[in-house]
């Protein structure tokens, strides 16, 4: 029988990295995204279009894709984005709204879905930041949401008694996302001094492709099983031991 996976914003970077990872693994993938998985065709893929951000369509979505599904191994839930990088005094209520949104929200709407479900699942994986604990300059409304996160994690852990939920973070990344803070033009390294680190990663071992930091996240999910239900945990400091 084929051990299954939901995972949520798929189409690119970690998402979809960790899409073909399962995948060769030859699991059944299920995955939600903004724009759709075009690259990969592969039988044991369900793959379904949908804006996390629009709280009502979400569950019907859901109801569609996992129609008959009576488990899941492991959720993922992925999806995100950064926002602005820029000081808080800087940031408005629209552009936390707008993060917390796509990075707390919908992840709310899904669990509070899975939760009714009646689906028996056995972990759930929230991937959340170092930005959650870091506190650095410019990270506002990114920090604010994986912060508000980890929280979420911990509460839903007292509402999923038979599933092991973690809030991963999954260390540096080279995804579009360093595109944006690995660019002068966009990010000033000066004002903001905690993306000097992420540049001078970029193009290193310490900063890996999807694909490669989805292989070690779809190998370190299996033990976080170890941790307390509800737990935040950085890869970096699990695979130090």
């Amino acid at each position: 029988m084929s051990r299954t996976v939901l995972i949520t914003g798929n189409s690119s970077g970690l998402g979809h990295g960790l899409t073909e990872v399962y995948l060769e693994k030859d699991w059944e993938v299920y995955g939600l995204s903004r724009r759709g998985v075009s690259d990969l065709t592969n039988i044991k893929l369900k793959d379904m279009r949908c804006d996390l951000t629009d709280f009502d369509m979400v569950p019907k979505i859901l109801e569609k894709l996992l129609m008959g599904i009576s488990h899941l191994d492991v959720v993922i839930l992925n999806a995100g984005i950064l926002g602005k990088v820029q000081d808080m005094v800087d940031t408005s209520l629209e552009d936390i709204q707008r993060v917390m949104d796509a990075n707390v929200w919908s992840n709310k709407v899904l669990l509070d879905w899975l939760l009714r479900s009646g689906i028996r699942i056995d972990q759930i994986v929230l991937i959340s930041s170092g930005a959650a604990i870091n506190g650095n300059r410019g990270w506002g409304a990114y920090a604010l949401s994986k912060a508000t996160l980890n929280m979420l994690t911990q509460l839903y852990a007292h509402e999923f008694p038979h599933t092991h939920l973690t809030a991963l973070a999954p260390g540096l990344v080279d995804t579009a996302m360093q595109d944006v803070l690995c660019d002068p033009s966009q990010v000033d390294e000066e004002q903001f001094p905690s993306v000097g680190k992420l540049r001078a990663a970029r193009n290193t071992p310490a900063m890996p492709d999807p694909y490669q930091a989805g292989k070690l996240i779809a190998d370190t999910i299996p033990g976080l099983k170890e941790l307390p239900s509800g737990s935040f945990a950085d890869i970096r400091t699990l695979n130090q031991h």
